[in-house]
């Protein structure tokens, strides 16, 4: 186990994520936290990546900051060639709509809408025709093994269906990224490891994953491993 320098990362055309000493404090009272200490590393296209660490450790602010939802105090962070570490929060919101699809422990579905028209909701941010939204959905719920449950409403679904509905949800816009955080922390065992089967295939697939987990069981999933530990960042 390593700690991650520059000698480490590789430089390639299809390099999804570039971080180079990124750092984030947070102003506690009149005492300055340091949640990320200087972290670098390269994230190739394809690749099925585990970040993990305890409570604390500064995985979930490391988070944030590759899913555009919060900045770095300094640093570089690169999403698919284009620098966004300076990026105030319109441009940030329109990048990640684009670019990242996100997929959470708690599903985020919107209960009054059907499993299509939730799926449709990224597309109707991105001005996308509504033929076109509807296609894309019913393709991807057909992906995901949902085809028959459309017109559902998220309500009539079980978790791992819900997960699913998600997971669809996130791939929706063709995004250079797919983030999952805890992706399995709402579901028993076996719907856990079914889902993490649809992970699979979608790396097989080529899609780049990430996968935030305080679980080895989970993290073993993934090609590769980087440890969150008291802000900085270590390959397993």
């Amino acid at each position: 186990m390593a700690v991650l320098t520059a000698s480490h990362m590789a430089t390639s055309t299809s390099t999804v994520i570039s971080v180079r000493d990124l750092k984030r404090s947070y102003q506690l009272g009149e005492q300055e936290f340091q949640a990320l200490r200087g972290v670098s590393f390269d994230i190739q296209q394809g690749e099925f990546t585990a970040i993990v660490g305890p409570s604390g450790s500064g995985k979930s602010t490391l988070m944030n900051i590759l899913g555009l939802l919060d900045s770095a105090s300094s640093g570089q962070y690169l999403l698919d060639g284009q620098d966004v570490t300076g990026l105030g929060e319109t441009e940030r919101a329109r990048v990640r709509n684009q670019k990242v699809g996100f997929v959470f422990q708690a599903f985020f579905l919107l209960p009054r809408l059907t499993v299509l028209e939730n799926l449709e909701v990224p597309l109707i941010y991105a001005k996308a025709p509504p033929a076109q939204r509807r296609k894309r959905a019913t393709e991807l719920l057909e992906r995901v093994g949902l085809a028959d449950k459309a017109q559902h409403r998220p309500t009539q679904l079980s978790g791992g269906q819900k997960q699913r509905v998600a997971i669809a949800r996130a791939l929706i816009t063709r995004p250079s990224l797919l983030l999952a955080d805890e992706p399995t922390g709402a579901l028993d065992t076996r719907t856990g490891e079914e889902i993490m089967g649809l992970f699979h295939e979608l790396h097989h697939e080529g899609a780049t994953v990430i996968l935030i987990t305080h679980e080895p069981d989970i993290a073993a999933h993934a090609s590769r491993t980087l440890r969150v530990r008291d802000g900085l960042l270590e390959e397993v």
